[in-house]
């Protein structure tokens, strides 16, 4: 068994996108592994902070946090963002990417969340691969050349 890896609160806070006192309500609470060094640092498993994470604590989400709450509908997504309308739908119905509203017939979609997936889609994707863990976060393969 590996023994967890622990890294400098204010670095695991900058690698993961976490604001630093976040991070550290988080380690008070016990939501996440923490130690406290003899001399007053505090550091965190690396690994428990990265279970904890959200699709919108990611840097990729992040950069299209301004479309938060704009919607288009579904064809139109995917239009913009150069996706196969089947591999929206299915990203609703797993609730990956969520819906803010209907105008008439159509479903709006949440943009920042279709501009998160097309990003990663586009990025490591394509029809008929494993993208996304149930929770929204790109998934990683244990094994393969996508793999940590």
């Amino acid at each position: 068994m590996a023994l967890p890896t622990y890294i400098p609160i204010a670095d695991a806070a900058d690698k993961y996108g976490y604001e630093l006192d976040e991070l550290k309500k988080m380690a008070q609470s016990g939501k996440i592994n923490a130690a406290v060094l003899p001399g007053g640092d505090m550091v965190v498993s690396e690994s428990s902070v990265k279970g904890n994470l959200r699709k919108e604590d990611l840097p990729e989400y992040k950069q299209f946090i301004m479309l938060k709450g704009t919607g288009l509908g579904l064809r139109e997504s995917a239009d913009e963002y150069n996706l196969p309308v089947s591999t929206l739908r299915g990203w609703v119905t797993k609730k990956i990417v969520s819906t803010i509203g209907i105008d008439g017939r159509k479903t709006l979609l949440d943009q920042a969340d279709v501009a998160y997936c097309a990003k990663i889609y586009h990025a490591i994707g394509g029809q008929g691969r494993r993208i996304f863990n149930s929770d929204g976060t790109p998934y990683k393969p244990k094994t393969g050349p996508l793999a940590e």
